[in-house]
This record gives C-alpha cells, structure tokens and sequence, in this order.
C-alpha cells in the first residue's frame, strides 16, 4: 500500500503499531480512499484478533416501547396511550424465550427496552430476576448506560448500587447502546431527556469497577460531524485506557424512516458504513473487538465489513423489534448455519462467544 502525504504517513504509524491522533483521524474521514482504508483496518484486525469471527445465538427481548425520552433518532418509542404500544409481562417475556429456546444452541438473552415513565426500578429487576431462574444458563446482557441512569433516577439509588442489585438476580454483561454520540451539543438537540455523555460513560466506569464487562457504541449519519465521531471514539478509547472493561464495540448507522428526522437526513450509504467501521478498528486500537451489526447494515454489507476491520458479526437474534420499527430491511433473525456460512465466505473462523458479546 502507498499513500501520498499526510495519508502515508498514517499508514506507516498503522503499520508500526502506532496509536493515532485525533487529527489522524479527522483524516481518515477526510479520505476518499476506501479500499486503502479497508485493507489498513484488516491488517489491525488481523493483528489484533486472527482469522477468529464470534457471533451469538441470543434472543432479544424489548420489554417495552413505551418510553419518556421519545428521541428524535428513535423510530421505537412510543407514548402510553399511542398505537402499537406494548408493555410486556413477565409470563410475555417467558413465552418469548420458550420460543427462542427451541433452539437448542440458544445461549444468551439481550434485554433493552424503554424507559416507562411508570415502571419502577424494581420492575424491572423482577424481569431479569424472573428470567434468569426460569433459564439460568442463558447468559444475560441487559440494558443500556441510559436505562441504567434511568434506573438510578427513578429510585434514589446510585449508579453502584443500581448494578449490584441487577448482578445480584443474574445480570452479566451490559449492552453497548445509548452512547449515540458522547457529546452535549447532540444529545441536546436529539435526546435531552435521558443520560448525558457524562453519565453514559460513568455507568460504563462504574461498571467496569464492579468486573461487568459493557459494549460501546456510535450511532452515526445524523446531525453529528466527522468531528464529533472522531471524539466520540477518541473518549471511548481514553475510558477503555483507564479501565480495560469495554468487549465490543458496534457501528449503529442512522436508519430515519419513522422518526422525527425522516424528512431531514437519508440513510447512510454502504461508503459511509464501511468507512466508519474501518476508521473506528483504526482509532480504537485497545477494542479487542469491532461489531458488524448485521441488523442495521444489511447482511451482505456486514459480511464486506468483515474485510474492513470488524471480527463479530453480533447473532442470531430471534426477533428483532427496536431498529425495524425505523425502516431495517434485514431479517428480523438469522438461523445459526446461515451465521457461520456467511462468516466462512468471507474467509474466516466462527466462533460462538455464549451470548457473551
């Protein structure tokens, strides 16, 4: 490979194992060099995690859609009293996951939902608590750094305590949504009801203090700047300096459809997507792993990601309710086999993580 300029010498810092900076990657996203940029971020994946690609045969369970924040990006959330909204009960949850488990490979639930503006904390700890006793050996990644903020808000409690009592019922890992972009100026205007960047990041810190290990994320193509992308990850890496706690971390790109911007933003282009995995294997060099979410990106576009930096490719889903509310055109799930056939064509080794990822 050889760029001329600025761009080489990125390369060269790539190629030595170099972290890069901040105007590095404000670079990056300046280039138009795409397949340059996938080749650089397969080498760092290659360095960093081998041939290996991970997925997981889970099940997603949306509690709810019913929720206070009502996010200009989010095409799920709905109000108390408006159509499509659910609420579900435990005994709902349990019929999902007795569905799920007819798959006999099923190893881990994905448990996010709204924020009710009624449901108190303890709500929700009964649905893990419920959940886990009926399936103990399913691994349990549950919420977000938001639903856990909202959890501490709406019961007094610190942020701590709040993750003690949900490791206490069965809890293991957190999921890496809610992050959106770390920054005021977007969240002011996109999210103003639910966590700051600040808090976001201290639930990932607090957790991490307590061995739970969380997911990180960028949800991306909406009013932010490539600035503002490149921050986001350059906070993410810095947090990850600190604590060494963050797995995962996934590219959510902007899907508008049913949401307050549908008229305002287009979808991201495969250009954009590829390119925004490619820089973020790049700029967080102490991520062990880079998510394609096969969901958001479309199946064949996750596959190609698998060449430009990401090593897991995220699961077998069952059913999938939040991001085909805002317009996904994926299946709503994927069997096991058409996981690892669509990870053994590009070229790699399936490996199933537990439900762990």
């Amino acid at each position: 490979m050889f760029v001329k300029g600025e761009l080489e010498k990125i390369e060269n810092k790539i190629l030595r194992g170099e972290r890069l900076s901040r105007e590095d990657g404000l670079a990056l996203f300046a280039c138009n060099e795409l397949s340059w940029l996938g080749a650089l971020a397969d080498h760092v994946r290659r360095r960093i995690s081998g041939d290996t690609v991970y997925y997981n045969v889970n099940c997603h369970v949306n509690l709810t859609n019913i929720c206070a924040a009502r996010c200009k990006f989010c095409a799920f959330g709905r109000g108390v009293e408006d159509r499509g909204a659910y609420a579900m009960t435990p005994d709902d949850a349990i019929n999902l996951v007795t569905e799920a488990s007819r798959d006999p490979h099923l190893t881990g639930l994905h448990i996010v939902s709204g924020l009710h503006p009624t449901w108190s904390f303890e709500h929700y700890l009964a649905f893990v608590d419920t959940l886990h006793k009926k399936f103990p050996a399913l691994h349990i990644k549950g919420f977000t750094g938001v639903e856990i903020q909202h959890f501490a808000n709406i019961s007094g409690l610190g942020v701590e305590e709040v993750l003690l009592r949900l490791k206490e019922v069965g809890l293991e890992t957190i999921a890496g949504g809610g992050a959106e972009i770390l920054s005021d100026r977007v969240r002011n205007l996109l999210c103003p009801k639910k966590a700051t960047a600040a808090q976001w990041l201290n639930v990932a810190r607090t957790a991490h203090k307590l061995g739970i290990k969380t997911n990180a994320s960028m949800l991306y193509g909406h009013i932010e700047t490539l600035a503002e992308r490149v921050d986001h990850l350059l906070t993410l890496r810095e947090l990850q300096d600190e604590t060494g706690g963050f797995q995962t971390f996934i590219c959510f790109p902007f899907l508008p459809k049913n949401t307050a911007l549908e008229h305002e933003i287009k979808q991201t282009s495969m250009w954009d997507d590829l390119r925004t995995i490619a820089i973020a294997r790049l700029m967080l060099d102490n991520f062990p792993n880079v998510k394609a979410y096969w969901v958001m990106l479309t199946v064949p576009v996750a596959q190609v990601a698998l060449s430009f930096g990401a090593n897991d490719i995220d699961g077998t889903i069952h059913r999938e309710n939040i991001l085909h509310e805002a317009g996904a055109t994926s299946p709503r799930s994927l069997a096991e086999d058409e996981i690892i056939r669509i990870i053994r064509e590009a070229g790699r080794i399936p490996v199933a993580t537990g439900g762990k990822l």
